[in-house]
């Protein structure tokens, strides 16, 4: 089934302006008009971020959709497509933010704004456990997306993470999955039921 509703997750100090959510949104306003997409600024704090998902998300019960998320974004996606019985696309997960996070603990600069500014508190890395499905099989099909040259992550960890998942391993790469428009666009939103 085709879905009607898609969710676009971005990572830490990431927003819907990532080369990827703008490529995803381009591919899916030029051939999927009719789908409707939802790629949220996703603030800082983990129970905000869930709060705000749950709240958008209330109206998507029972319609087809899919979720993709990248990095921390991938993590929630986890979490999403366990509580609405989707197919989910991991684009370089984060597997353990709890841990990866705690050195973010200060103000953070935003990547496609280095004039905005946030603040990563202490008691956010506590709002992660929640969100945290290690050891639940997925509820529904997951395409993950794990690049070796990842500089932020450890590609090792996220096969081990996902083993039920079908998956894309790139030889070399990085975090950002530079190849995306090129090499990964088309096999995610084939897997999203968007060919």
């Amino acid at each position: 089934m085709h879905p009607t509703h898609l969710l676009y997750l971005h990572g830490f100090r990431s927003s819907p302006r990532s080369a990827k959510a703008q490529l995803v949104a381009a591919r899916v306003a030029q051939a999927h008009p009719q789908v409707t997409l939802w790629c949220p600024q996703l603030p800082p704090s983990p129970a905000a971020a869930m709060a705000l998902l749950a709240r958008g998300l209330a109206d998507w019960q029972g319609r087809p959709m899919a979720v993709i998320g990248s990095s921390l974004g991938g993590f929630y996606a986890t979490w999403v497509a366990q509580q609405m019985r989707c197919p989910s696309v991991l684009l370089n997960p984060a597997v353990d933010p709890a841990r990866d996070l705690a050195r973010y603990i200060g103000e953070q600069t935003a990547w496609h704004d280095p004039q905005a500014r946030f603040f990563f508190r202490a008691e956010y890395i506590a709002e992660l456990q929640p969100w945290d499905l290690r050891g639940q099989p997925p509820a529904g099909p997951q395409l993950l997306v794990a690049a070796k040259g990842d500089e932020v992550l450890d590609w090792r960890e996220m096969l081990a993470r996902y083993p039920q998942a079908q998956h894309i391993v790139l030889e070399g790469s990085d975090h950002a999955l530079s190849e995306f428009e090129a090499q990964l666009l088309n096999p995610v939103l084939e897997f999203c039921a968007l060919a």
